[in-house]
């Protein structure tokens, strides 16, 4: 009986007693849902550096938001569309490498946030740090709104355009071949990917949303295949990560969103270690 009832203690009194643990929870699932879904073709295709240009990208246009007194979300996803469209105007006007544009912007795009912060820095450091790490046990309903909404939009995109995305992970000569059109799905990958991660940096932070698209996702590729399925896994994944993590913070008082992230880093790594030993085994 003591068993089961540090068990309540540990696992389901946290939640159950702090409203701003259930948001924190409520806000992580959202987040793990636009993430993993729109994280699977990231890591399909090894665009891992795109998703990390597209989480720092957001930083320029936070910090325009606040120096203009602009909401921080608009102006996060402003600098992420115009990322997204740099991208595509020199992977389509030039004969460079799509990673060279992508590393070019990246560095544009960090410079940029750095020097807008490094004027303002006293007036607006706190609020940076929150875009930056994350403040995921402050989140409120209207945060919350936005973060269903991002959810649904991405996982609405990943059902429209999954033949598309499908062909072009794997073949994007039989995907011009079929007319799924290889370059407009690239295009709406990047846009459901920048919905993601804006989505996402207010309660995970702009540094750590990566975690989120990527750890889950490569996670379930080491445990199932076919894509439906490594999108499912890697939700779960995602999920438990966020569960585990919220609890891990609250009762040892560390950063929620960097605990979550940790989580989910500790479980691909365990998931490696544990298929290498069986591996070995079997050989």
């Amino acid at each position: 009986m003591e068993v089961f009832i540090a068990l309540q203690t540990w696992w389901i009194d946290p939640f159950i007693s702090n409203g701003f643990m259930r948001n924190a929870l409520v806000a992580g699932l959202l987040a793990v849902l636009a993430t993993s879904v729109v994280g699977t073709w990231v890591v399909l295709r090894g665009v891992t550096f795109l998703g990390d240009a597209l989480a720092h990208g957001v930083l320029p246009g936070v910090a325009i938001a606040f120096v203009i007194g602009m909401n921080p979300t608009l102006g996060a996803f402003v600098a992420t569309i115009a990322m997204v469209g740099g991208i595509n105007l020199v992977r389509e006007h030039s004969s460079l490498p799509e990673d060279v544009a992508i590393g070019v912007l990246f560095v544009g795009f960090l410079a940029l946030a750095v020097v807008i912060m490094s004027g303002h820095s006293g007036s607006y450091v706190g609020d940076l740090n929150r875009f930056l790490f994350g403040s995921i046990t402050g989140v409120n309903s209207d945060d919350l709104r936005r973060q269903a909404i991002a959810a649904a939009i991405s996982l609405a995109g990943v059902i429209v355009f999954y033949r598309a995305f499908l062909a072009m992970t794997f073949d994007e000569v039989q995907a011009r071949m079929l007319r799924l059109r290889p370059r407009l799905s690239h295009f709406v990958l990047l846009v459901l990917l920048s919905i993601s991660v804006v989505a996402s940096f207010e309660t995970v932070g702009s540094l750590l949303v990566l975690g989120f698209l990527i750890a889950p996702p490569a996670t379930a590729t080491l445990l199932v295949r076919g894509v439906p399925r490594i999108m499912g896994v890697a939700t779960v994944v995602g999920a438990l990560s966020v569960v585990v993590g919220a609890l891990i913070s609250y009762h040892n008082a560390t950063a929620a969103s960097a605990t979550m992230m940790l989580v989910a880093v500790v479980i691909f790594l365990s998931t490696v270690a544990v298929r290498a030993i069986w591996n070995s085994v079997r050989n």
